[in-house]
């Protein structure tokens, strides 16, 4: 008997309808099991249930940022085996590099590839 594998869990965590609908769809195109949250704290609050295997994760958040959304993800030793890529319209070196400090595994740029999305994704999911 074959085992099943199931679908890699990713969560998206962005508050544009823009951004997070091709994500989503794109996502699920490559059979990723997908949810999404508005919010950090929405984030925060899906994550233990859920455990997503990859965050998108923007920065530019209402209420709690991206960056403290990844640093209190990093701080818990149940979550911090989850990848995570930043995905945000903030490309300043020193953005990317604070999003690097925070130990992210990636940090991409509004406007992206969503194939560029895609490869790296697969990239740190087959990593893990």
């Amino acid at each position: 008997m074959t085992q099943k594998i199931s679908p890699k869990k990713i969560l998206i965590v962005d508050d544009e309808p823009n951004i997070v609908v091709p994500l989503e769809f794109l996502m699920e195109q490559n059979n990723y099991n997908v949810r999404v949250a508005e919010t950090g704290e929405r984030a925060l609050d899906i994550i233990p249930a859920y455990e997503p295997d990859l965050i998108l994760l923007d920065i530019m958040l209402p209420g709690i940022d991206g960056y403290e959304v990844c640093q209190k993800i990093r701080k818990n030793p149940k979550f911090n085996r989850i990848k995570i890529i930043f995905i945000s319209a903030m490309a300043k070196s020193i953005d990317v590099a604070k999003g690097m400090e925070l130990n992210a595994d990636e940090y991409i740029t509004k406007p992206f590839s969503t194939a560029d999305v895609v490869k790296k994704i697969k990239t740190l999911l087959e990593r893990s």
